[in-house]
């Protein structure tokens, strides 16, 4: 089957951009359709300054509400990155065959460490560095597709560039992997801001739809989307991105077309009150699967403890031929000795 590796940051509340751009597709698709493995991402989110315990929390509750959203633990593999030691053995070997300048080209890094510099802080080296270990939860388990959105695709291609280098050098090693864009809502854009992205770390709370929202704060925040002062509803992401991202919205919820369904409405609050009907109803049955998980947290940590020793078995044979191929001893295995050989007798003199 094809190998599919998706991860999720803890670095924030998970949005509704979250899970139209990806997460109900690997419920839906990835996970029966391939060897799916569903990575909380808690390395990175050290990348910049952070609360240990904010992490820490963050984490479960991504953890719970991926379950929440409908993976099954029979079918995929859900873990948390930092519980499985190859992912940091393989990073630093990553990192001896990337360049500087492979790292300071991410657009990403750039925009990241602008804002850190405007608001006085350092910026850290993990900063730059973030995304060979990227490349490593990938390669480590010999990933075939990486479902990614438009903007985060420069790493995945920074991974197959890794890869194809390793294996020229060091010998065939990894499968060069490649990123499938979802084909619908890939893009969730800020309800105040529809030229931005709907990202679960932004400070403008107005303008996302987190998972957990109660259903009059969703539709509250909804119907103070910003639209324009035109008074026709027209689908034009360009020209028109409010509306446009209201009928994306409203698409991916309904399963219809958002040219098709500008035609349908006269008004933006008739438009925006069917788009909050719709976000709700797709929220509900996550929500009350969330709650139900939170009441039996023994759950959760069983299916994280497996979860981790699945990928672990996986992902150590790759990183193992990887420290071979890159010129490494292996580490002598201690041999299986009795007492008598493991602590000579040196015998007593009177």
């Amino acid at each position: 089957m094809t190998r599919v590796f998706s991860g999720i940051k803890p670095t924030g509340h998970l949005t509704l951009g979250n899970y139209l751009g990806a997460m109900r597709r690997w419920a839906a698709v990835d996970q029966h359709q391939s060897d799916a493995l569903f990575c909380i991402v808690d390395l990175h989110a050290l990348t910049v300054d952070h609360d240990p315990a904010r992490v820490r929390r963050l984490s479960r509750q991504a953890a719970t509400l991926l379950l929440a959203s409908g993976l099954d633990p029979q079918l995929c593999t859900v873990f948390v990155q930092s519980h499985v030691d190859e992912h940091t053995r393989l990073s630093y070997l990553l990192e001896c065959v990337a360049t500087d300048g492979e790292m300071r080209r991410m657009i990403q890094y750039k925009e990241k460490a602008a804002r850190e510099r405007v608001r006085g802080g350092s910026v850290r080296l993990s900063l730059l560095t973030y995304p060979v270990l990227m490349a490593a939860d990938i390669l480590a388990y010999g990933t075939d597709q990486v479902p990614v959105g438009d903007d985060q695709t420069q790493h995945v291609e920074l991974a197959r560039d890794i890869a194809v280098r390793f294996n020229q050098r060091y010998g065939h090693t990894f499968v060069v992997p490649r990123a499938t864009p979802p084909q619908v809502a890939a893009r969730v854009m800020n309800l105040q801001d529809p030229t931005s992205k709907m990202g679960k770390s932004d400070d403008s709370g107005p303008g996302i739809v987190y998972l957990l929202d109660e259903p009059d704060v969703v539709r509250r925040k909804i119907m103070r989307a910003v639209t324009d002062s035109a008074r026709d509803v027209v689908y034009d992401p360009e020209a028109r991105p409010g509306p446009a991202n209201l009928l994306e919205i409203l698409a991916a919820c309904t399963g219809g077309n958002p040219s098709e369904l500008s035609g349908v409405y006269e008004t933006y609050g008739a438009l925006k009150r069917d788009t909050a009907d719709a976000v709700v109803e797709v929220l509900r049955p996550v929500q009350e699967r969330h709650r139900e998980l939170c009441a039996d947290p023994g759950y959760v940590e069983g299916v994280l403890r497996d979860g981790a020793e699945r990928a672990r078995a996986m992902a150590r044979p790759t990183v193992d031929a990887a420290y071979r191929a890159i010129g490494l001893l292996p580490a002598a295995e201690a041999e299986d000795v009795g007492v008598d050989a493991a602590v000579p007798d040196i015998g007593v003199t009177a």
